[in-house]
């Protein structure tokens, strides 16, 4: 229960829809999976009483959230975070940003600022 309040409540708290900054790889990973596996959840929830409710809200919620991760996420390798609009490419868009979320962050500071540390 520590790691979901570490790794997901605390960027739906206090970093909402912070885009300055850099998000350590880990950080990053750790919210993706949290907010994968509470949407399988809500969609299982939502099939079984025939509405497509909560995990529509639920997405609607983490958007800028996960907007804002991800551009922390792009800074900490030294990337814009508005390359996230080549994820609008069909496939080959969220395959480029996948490759460049796995890659580890620059040890020095840029201009997003210091090296992220892990939460």
């Amino acid at each position: 229960m520590e790691s979901f309040n570490k790794y997901f409540l605390d960027v739906l708290k206090g970093q909402y829809a912070d885009f300055k900054g850099r998000t350590a790889k880990k950080d990053f990973w750790m919210f993706i999976l949290f907010s994968i596996v509470i949407n399988i959840v809500l969609s299982i929830i939502d099939n079984i009483i025939g509405m497509k409710i909560f995990s529509g809200i639920f997405g609607l919620a983490v958007m800028i959230p996960s907007l804002a991760i991800g551009a922390r996420r792009l800074h900490d390798i030294g990337k814009s975070g508005w390359l996230q609009l080549l994820a609008l490419i069909p496939l080959i868009g969220i395959i480029i940003l996948i490759i460049f979320w796995i890659k580890d962050g620059v040890e020095e500071d840029n201009k997003w600022g210091a090296k992220a540390v892990e939460a």
